[in-house]
Formats: structure tokens, C-alpha cells, sequence
């Protein structure tokens, strides 16, 4: 029961400096250690009572100064790690906590799964379509699998808030259904596509990966990626991009190694693990555990709104310098990448997201802006799309 006496007061924590004024604001910034947990006064850039987590205005620093002070249980639920963990134990990382695990034991029921979806997109510069077909579960793996399109798909895209024209051929992205996952350590342990089968020395096109990204329409642009690309056996590049209201890539908008071989690792042969730990000032990549590149913020400042994690497989459209490798007329189809599991790990001083409890109720209007990944996936699409100075409403899709 809310102790309604207490809380209309309280309810002062709505204004009272958000999440992001405290990582962003200039000249000061405010801090648990500064003001004393359990403390709330109308005038502070942000809070440090129990009910900052519901306003989402806590300081920064909440979780590690105050996690003694009264109950944190709703930051830090007992049952963790959340999704379809197999193991009884993991890997621990200092600073982190482990959240979200899936093993690929068991299939992942992707129309009511509380936390997992398909998406219905297709990028522009792509062939393919995602459809919800082409991601399956077996043997402890998760496949992905592009092959020659021979179906019909509805025009109109969710994840993508428009509509899109036919491609040649399909494939599949596994995605969360909200925009939910922040500062923390992402890791998936992947295998890329032979372009040709058993061949896995061969050349050819595809870019496999595991990213995070926000808005459907660019409202917001934020990105980190991992993508491994068929251009080399050992081609592995990392990405950052950050911009608000263009639906164009731009280079001033980007920050990437590509093109980055590295020797002595085929992709196509061999299970690697791949991870990056996004912090508010810093994103570091790693390779079968050794860090690769770091990039702090400077001229393009590190991401800090919330966004979606996906792991997909596509191929690039047919052009003279085609993304993810030149030889595309080596590609042949079918082509799968496998995942052996999945983890994220949250930041221990990030008191907002995920969620406690993982659902949407606490997110931001701006969190729910067009998040609608499939047009079965039962969330609503609210908001206009906003691109190229227009702004209208997102198509809709029946759920066949």
C-alpha cells in the first residue's frame, strides 16, 4: 500500500531532475554522496530517497551509496538472472550484476515472451526481410537463416514505422520488445555464416550481429553494434552512432573501426564471444575476452537513452562498395549464423534500467515512442513518425 500522506509530497520528485541531467547537465552535478540517502529536497538536480526509482530521478551514484539504506529489493530482485538460464553458475564482473540469460536450451516462444520478439523490418541498403521463420531453436543453439524469398510479407513494417518494398530474400532479428536496456555488459557467443557450405574459408557477404539501438523512425538515433562481416574470415567491427531526428546515415553521426580484420580468427569456423560494456562516459569492446577498442565521449558523446538489444543476419544490397564484403556474388543460400547463448549484465550504478520487475509500466513516453517490433506482438503503436522534417502517422499490419 502507498502511504498516500508521504507521497503527494513526494510526488515533487517528478520535476525535480531526471536521470539524464545528472549524467548530462554541465557545470554540476549531484550526488548521493554529497546529499545522504534517504534525503529529498525540491531544489536538487536529483534524488536519493526511496522513491527516486519510481520518478526515475535518482543521482547516479543511488545504488552504490545507498544500497544499505532501507529496501533496494526493487532494484535488485532475488530471482536474477532473468530469460532462460541453464547453467548454475557464470561469470561475475566487478561492478555489474547479472540480468538476463538465455542458454538457447529451450525455444523461445517469440509471440509471448515477455521479454524476446521478432521484428518485421528490412533495412534500406539490405535484401532481406525479417520474418519471424527464419529464427529457430535446436540442439542448444539459436539459428538465423537468410534464404531466397518465395513468400509474401505485408508492406508495411513496425519495427520500421513504414512501409517497405519487396526483397529478394529473408532473414530473421531477435529483439527485445522494449526499449529497456542501458548501462551495463552485453555478450553473445556466435558462430557467422559459411557463404558457401563447408567452405568457410570463402569470401563472400553477410553482416552477423549483436547491437543495441533505439527509435524506429530516428526520433532518436542511439546505437552500439558488434558486426562481424563475411568480407574476411577474420572481420569483426565495432560502432557507435548517436544523433536525434535524421533518417540518414551521415559520417559526423559515426564512430567505427570498419574495416578491422583481425588475424588468426575465422569467424565462419569457429564459436567466438563477442561483448561491450556500454558505461555513461565510456564503451569498451572485447573479443574472446580481451578488449579490442575503447571510445569515450568526445566529439560524438556515448549513448545514454535506453534502447533495444538485437542479434540479426543480413546481406547488403548489390552496389560497388557493398558493406560487409565485396564478393557477393559468392554468396550462396541458405546461410545461417548460430548463437550458443546470450547474457547482459547491468551496470550496478544504474538505477533505472531494466526495470526491477522487467516490464513496461515505468518506462518514458519517449521509452513507448513507436515501439511496436511485429504486428503481433501486441503493443501500440504510439507516436508520430518524425523523419525528414515530416512528421505522420506509422503504418499498421494484420497479424497473420
Amino acid at each position: 500500500m502507498i502511504d498516500h500522506t508521504t507521497d503527494a509530497s513526494h510526488r515533487q520528485n517528478a520535476t525535480a531532475g531526471t536521470h539524464k541531467d545528472i549524467l548530462m547537465r554541465g557545470s554540476f552535478v549531484g550526488s548521493c554522496k554529497m546529499y545522504a540517502c534517504g534525503t529529498f529536497a525540491k531544489n536538487r538536480s536529483c534524488q536519493c530517497n526511496d522513491k527516486c526509482t519510481r520518478y526515475r530521478n535518482c543521482c547516479a551514484d543511488y545504488v552504490k551509496q545507498c544500497a544499505s539504506h532501507g529496501s533496494l529489493e526493487e532494484l535488485a530482485p532475488s530471482h536474477l538472472p532473468y530469460g532462460h538460464p541453464s547453467q548454475k553458475s557464470y561469470p561475475k564482473y566487478s561492478g555489474f550484476t547479472l540480468w538476463l540469460v538465455e542458454d538457447f536450451d529451450e525455444a523461445i516462444n517469440l509471440d509471448s515472451d515477455p521479454i524476446w520478439t521478432w521484428s518485421d523490418g528490412g533495412l534500406k541498403e539490405g535484401q532481406v526481410r525479417f520474418t519471424k521463420e527464419q529464427i529457430s531453436f535446436g540442439g542448444g543453439k539459436m539459428r538465423i537463416r537468410v534464404q531466397k524469398n518465395t513468400g509474401w510479407q505485408e508492406p508495411c513494417s513496425h519495427a520500421q514505422a513504414e512501409t517497405i518494398p519487396h526483397k529478394p530474400l529473408v532473414s530473421g532479428e531477435l529483439r527485445t520488445r522494449y526499449n529497456m536496456f542501458r548501462y551495463g555488459r552485453y555478450e553473445v557467443r556466435m558462430r557467422a555464416p559459411h557463404v558457401q557450405f563447408l567452405k568457410p574459408q570463402v569470401d563472400g557477404n553477410f553482416v552477423a550481429s549483436v547491437f543495441v539501438f533505439r527509435a524506429a523512425s530516428f526520433h532518436h538515433w542511439r546505437e552500439v553494434d558488434v558486426e562481424v562481416t563475411g568480407r574476411r574470415a577474420g572481420a569483426i567491427s565495432t560502432n557507435v552512432l548517436n544523433a536525434d531526428h535524421t533518417s540518414r546515415w551521415h559520417r559526423w553521426i559515426e564512430q567505427t573501426d570498419y574495416p578491422k580484420t583481425y588475424p588468426g580468427i575465422n569467424v565462419r569456423s569457429e564459436f567466438h564471444t563477442y561483448a561491450f560494456e556500454r558505461l555513461p562516459d565510456v564503451i569498451r569492446w572485447y573479443i574472446d575476452g580481451k578488449q579490442v577498442r575503447e571510445k569515450r565521449n568526445d566529439r560524438l558523446k556515448v549513448p545514454d537513452m535506453s534502447a533495444k538489444v538485437m542479434l540479426n543476419l543480413w546481406i547488403y544490397r548489390k552496389t560497388k562498395y557493398p558493406f560487409g564484403g565485396f564478393e557477393l556474388n559468392n554468396d550462396r543460400f541458405p546461410m545461417q549464423s548460430e548463437y550458443d547463448w546470450f547474457r547482459f549484465y547491468k551496470w550496478d550504478e544504474d538505477a533505472h534500467y531494466p526495470p526491477a520487475n522487467m516490464k513496461p509500466t515505468s518506462l518514458s513516453k519517449d521509452d513507448l515512442y513507436l515501439t511496436s517490433n511485429n504486428p503481433c506482438d501486441g503493443i501500440p503503436q504510439v507516436g508520430l513518425v518524425d523523419k525528414n522534417g515530416r512528421r505522420y502517422g506509422a503504418c499498421y499490419a494484420k497479424c497473420r
